[in-house]
């Protein structure tokens, strides 16, 4: 009875796995006979696991069924003809440009690291640019001398500051405030701006013009404060990264300069 009764198991077990869909080997489920592959779900998964998230049985359930979800639509868009379409042959084209240059970069890096010495010292060389002082200050920027020249003379019979550079600034992202710019470092402002500002005494305007690669300055120091750079630990992350972005960078113009480009004229501009 025993042995009968394990024949019959068996056999139950079998009937149920022959009523099963086939799946090929690696495949979590198929959507109108289109499988949808284990390697799908585990890279998601393995992506959710490195931002933080527990995988468990429910996550794992939940990514087949958003792929599934995906997979039907998927499947219809092919059925109206979507991906026949240019704009839809172009934008993947452009997306498939950029995972894999999202790719190679990461390939890159990580055979290219910045070290935490290089990350260091990127950022006591920053702190020094910086400096100790920030600078308040409104500016009038003009194409011509003579246009800056006029305004220091309006300036100094009392005409106000805010209204004539509304009036007469070139710059758009200080024009309609007056060309205030705020509070910023000397680093992060041309040379030969920022050594205008720093001789200059608070509420003083420049009485000669100042001239740089933007055009004529008529500058304004508004204040100046003592400032502390950020401690190494808070921003190291971001020196990291721009150092990263530069040596990305050099890559690019080192490629630039093996390879033989030909830009066909007029073409860039086409609409």
């Amino acid at each position: 009875m025993k042995l009968k009764k394990i024949s019959l198991i068996t056999l139950a077990t079998l009937s149920a796995l022959i009523c099963l869909p086939a799946y090929a080997a690696g495949d979590v489920a198929t959507v109108n006979g289109k499988p949808i592959k284990q390697t799908l779900v585990d890279f998601i998964a393995k992506d959710a696991a490195a931002r933080g998230q527990t995988v468990d049985s429910n996550v794992h359930n939940v990514i087949v069924n958003k792929l599934i979800a995906s997979e039907l639509v998927y499947q219809e868009a092919q059925r109206i003809g979507l991906d026949k379409q240019a704009d839809y042959v172009t934008r993947a084209e452009l997306a498939n440009r950029e995972l894999l240059v999202n790719s190679f970069l990461q390939d890159y890096l990580k055979k290219n690291p910045v070290s935490d010495a290089d990350t260091k010292a990127a950022y006591e060389k920053l702190k020094a640019q910086l400096g100790d002082k920030e600078y308040s200050a409104k500016h009038i920027l003009v194409a011509k001398e003579d246009e800056a020249k006029d305004i220091i003379a309006k300036l100094n019979k009392g005409a106000d500051f805010a209204k004539l550079a509304k009036e007469k600034s070139t710059d758009p992202g200080s024009k309609e405030k007056g060309g205030d710019l705020g509070w910023f470092s000397p680093a992060g402002m041309v040379k030969p701006f920022s050594d205008a500002v720093m001789a200059l005494k608070k509420g003083a305007i420049t009485q000669t013009p100042v001239q740089s690669q933007f055009g004529w300055h008529v500058i304004k120091l508004e204040d100046a404060r003592a400032t502390t750079a950020p401690a190494y630990d808070k921003v190291k992350d971001d020196v990291k990264k721009q150092l990263q972005q530069q040596k990305f960078e050099k890559l690019v113009t080192d490629l630039r300069t093996k390879a033989t480009i030909v830009v066909n004229p007029g073409t860039a501009a086409k609409k």
